[in-house]
């Protein structure tokens, strides 16, 4: 894939298909170390042992509309590729997490893309699941927690058109200031 931010989408949509009500997303970069952390948690149905150790054959996948599941294979190539690293744990009934981290030094580095419409789609989308996106650049944060929303918006949806463009403005403030 050309950008991280469509591996997380496709991790994602692996989670909300494996039934999970809360996914979360965290990126954490170290600038002066060149280190960028992707991790994508789930509280879905989980995979055996067997599942975890075939997930990154791309000839196997747990779907049963196609046969090859390419997704977590070159979410791993990508990391691998940079000097990074990729690991996957999960047990069946409590969700799963993947942990990537990258060298963003490398040539091979794959640019991150739009995290902001991947998460404002995955939210609006899937209205019927929570979501917290947590992005960390060295000494500052933010989150958006879709928990915090709805409490906030009582009956309001997510997928309101001016919460959406609500999100996508908070979003980009608050990058704007993790890159000051």
């Amino acid at each position: 894939m050309r950008e991280l931010s469509l591996n997380i989408l496709d991790i994602a949509q692996n989670s909300i298909s494996a039934g999970a009500s809360l996914i979360e997303i965290k990126l954490v970069e170290e600038r002066a170390a060149g280190d960028l952390l992707i991790g994508i948690y789930d509280n879905g149905k989980g995979m055996s042992q067997e599942q975890v150790e075939s997930i990154t054959d791309p000839f196997f996948t747990t779907r049963t509309t196609r046969k090859v599941g390419m997704g977590i294979p070159l979410f791993k190539m990508a990391a691998e590729q940079t000097g990074g690293s990729f690991e996957i744990k999960s047990k069946p009934g409590e969700g799963t997490g993947v942990t990537t981290h990258f060298k963003t030094g490398s040539i091979d580095f794959t640019p991150l893309g739009d995290i902001r419409s991947t998460v404002v789609t995955l939210i609006t989308m899937n209205t019927d699941r929570d979501f917290r996106f947590s992005h960390r650049i060295d000494d500052k944060e933010f989150c958006l927690d879709t928990r915090e929303l709805r409490e906030a918006l009582g009956d309001v949806p997510l997928d309101n058109p001016e919460v959406v463009v609500w999100m996508n403005e908070y979003f980009k403030e608050q990058t704007e200031l993790l890159l000051q």
